[in-house]
Formats: structure tokens, C-alpha cells, sequence
């Protein structure tokens, strides 16, 4: 069984996963005291992460306030749905707007453009 989550939650733990990153390019850069160009080449790259990491924030706060809230059959807490299909935030409950897909096996297929 694949493990599914939330895309606004896949989304936001890839920017966190972007700051990560760029601390430990930017501590990197310490091993390099000696050569002060290398050791800037490392802190700007390190920078460079962060700000993808608050480019990519900004981006799904914005995609955030586009999706639809529903409450999650499941456990009953509001959830934002992202697509035809997507999981809940809290307790990992697929859900679906689409009657056509009521009742299939969930896929993340489904929210693709392209006809398979």
C-alpha cells in the first residue's frame, strides 16, 4: 500500500526540507574559513535555498486560499482539497468531490490532465 498525504502538506515539508538544506550548505561553507570566496560561493548558495524555501511558501499560501474546505467524513475535522482527489490532513482519509470516483480505489492519478 503507498503511503498518500496531503499535497498542501507534501508541498509545505518541501520548503522546510529547502531551509534545511540551506543551513547545512551554509555551514558547509565553515570548512572553507580559508578561502573566503568559497566559503561566500557556500553562504549564497545556502541563501539561495531559503528563499526558494519562502518562494515556495508563499506560492501554497496562495494556492491555500483557492481550494475547497470540506469536513473529512473520517475523523470530522475541516480539511482543504487540493484537485479531484486528495487526502485528509489529519487522519489520511481519501476524499473526492467527483461522483464518479465514489467508490474506486484511491489514486492520485485521477487529479493528472493527461488521459491515460
Amino acid at each position: 500500500m503507498a503511503k498518500y498525504s496531503s499535497k498542501i502538506n507534501k508541498i509545505r515539508t518541501f520548503a522546510l526540507a529547502l531551509i534545511f538544506v540551506g543551513f547545512v550548505v551554509m555551514y558547509g561553507g565553515i570548512y572553507f574559513r580559508n578561502s573566503p570566496t568559497l566559503m561566500t560561493v557556500f553562504m549564497l548558495f545556502g541563501l539561495l535555498f531559503i528563499i526558494a524555501s519562502t518562494v515556495v511558501y508563499f506560492w501554497i499560501g496562495m494556492l491555500s486560499t483557492k481550494t475547497i474546505q470540506v469536513v473529512c467524513p473520517g475523523c470530522g475535522k475541516p480539511t482543504k482539497m487540493l484537485g479531484r482527489v486528495d487526502m485528509c490532513m489529519y487522519c489520511r482519509e481519501p476524499l473526492t468531490l467527483d461522483p464518479k470516483l465514489v467508490g474506486k480505489e484511491f489514486n492520485e492519478d485521477y487529479n493528472s490532465k493527461r488521459k491515460k
